[in-house]
């Protein structure tokens, strides 16, 4: 079997499978399994995942884009929550995509440590709803070997991972993934290609890692952001002030780095942080 004739799994080929393990997707692990094999190549397209490329996927569930994946990349390491699909995913790469290099890594996502997975370059994922912006700045955090990022995500998440300083739905989320890289939508998802199909649309998120900042400066860059936002109404000065003992101090910080006091959180963008913290 050569690389193009890697078998994609479709609505069937998922429902077997699933049958076979006994699963029923939960909520409770965010899981929605993909059975479209054009929307996993589509997804494997837009992460621009090469033959070079060590891909690190995130909650593979049945594998419908582990073997899309591994038709194209070098090596895919898979992180499964689940003990009963991470065992199953070898034997489903065994069958459809002989020829992958396939690690499976059985573990919370969120518990995964730079030793987990040896050096990614790609991040490609079908991310678990409920933790996908908690695990994306995770991985983006302890694997700086990450040069591209292509997830799916609820498009509420991707509208505010890509949203703009100064827009309604610029937040938390939006200034840390702009720390990290260019955060930018890339498509959008239709319901009909996940079992169960979920009420809630999806869209595609793509990062392109640019190490602007220094990452000693990343915990009180994001120290910063968080009290910004944790009272989004109020001034930078007030909203600050417990961060630096007093809004005098707050205030000082502010005008030192060349930004309004007045201002609120929304309005700066992460070069503005960056140079608070600095």
């Amino acid at each position: 079997m050569t690389r193009s004739e890697a078998h994609l799994l479709g609505p069937a080929e998922i429902r077997e499978l699933a049958d076979k393990l006994g699963v029923s997707p939960t909520k409770k692990l965010g899981q929605n399994f993909v059975h479209d094999p054009n929307t996993v190549r589509r997804i494997v397209a837009a992460g621009d995942v090469t033959s070079s490329d060590h891909v690190v996927e995130i909650g593979p569930g049945l594998g419908s884009l582990t073997v899309a994946l591994l038709d194209t990349a070098q090596r895919v390491t898979a992180v499964e929550i689940d003990p009963r699909l991470a065992a199953e995913l070898p034997e489903t790469v065994a069958q459809r995509a002989p020829f992958g290099d396939l690690t499976v890594v059985n573990k919370d996502a969120l518990q995964v440590t730079a030793t987990d997975v040896e050096s990614p370059t790609a991040l490609v994922a079908n991310l678990p709803y409920n933790v996908s912006v908690p695990v994306l700045l995770h991985f983006l955090e302890i694997f700086p070997s990450i040069e591209r990022v292509l997830v799916m995500v609820q498009a509420e998440v991707a509208d505010r991972l890509a949203a703009q300083p100064g827009s309604k739905i610029y937040g938390v989320p939006s200034v840390k993934a702009d720390f990290y890289g260019d955060v930018r939508l890339a498509g959008n998802i239709g319901r009909r290609v996940f079992w169960p199909e979920p009420n809630v649309d999806s869209k595609l998120v793509r990062i392109d890692r640019r190490d602007r900042f220094d990452h000693a400066v990343r915990p009180e860059v994001f120290a910063l952001i968080d009290a910004a936002f944790a009272q989004r109404r109020k001034t930078l000065r007030a909203a600050l002030s417990g961060h630096y003992g007093s809004g005098q101090a707050a205030e000082d910080a502010l005008v030192a780095a060349g930004i309004d006091p007045k201002l609120r959180g929304e309005r700066l963008s992460v070069d503005d942080y960056v140079r608070l913290a600095r």
